[in-house]
């Protein structure tokens, strides 16, 4: 039973603790804000009118036509996009073809030696080696 008078003891220091802070002040709610008909204070700044509120989803729906700064700088945007991506994959095909042509000549290589090999070890004497 020790046990339980101490757990409850430091409990009740704890919310003794939390309600003298002075954080626990700024964060609580205070019980005069008003209602959600009669915004007052912060809550004024959060809430509009359903006039304002259709209104200014209206406007933001429509497409406003851009200025002729707008769309160069969006071209250059799309053309800056574009040449990344132009020499990304011009590089990647180089070191794609790069890769093949040392495959090629490895494979070569390796026949080459293979055939040489061959040659030496068929040839008879009788006529000169062939290259």
């Amino acid at each position: 039973m020790s046990w339980t008078y101490t757990t409850l003891l430091a409990l009740l220091i704890v919310l003794l603790a939390l309600s003298l802070s002075s954080e626990a002040d700024s964060a609580a709610v205070s019980s005069g804000t008003g209602s959600a008909k009669d915004p007052q204070g912060p809550l004024k700044k959060i809430f509009m009118k359903e006039a304002d509120a259709s209104n200014f989803f209206r406007q933001r729906s429509r497409r406003g036509v851009k200025s002729q700064d707008e769309i160069n700088a969006e071209h250059k945007q799309v053309l800056a996009a574009d040449e990344r991506r132009r020499e990304f994959h011009e590089e990647k095909r180089n070191e794609f073809e790069s890769y093949a042509e040392e495959e090629n000549d490895e494979q070569d290589e390796k026949t080459r030696a293979s055939t040489e090999q061959w040659r030496e070890f068929h040839y008879d004497g009788m006529h000169p080696p062939q290259e």
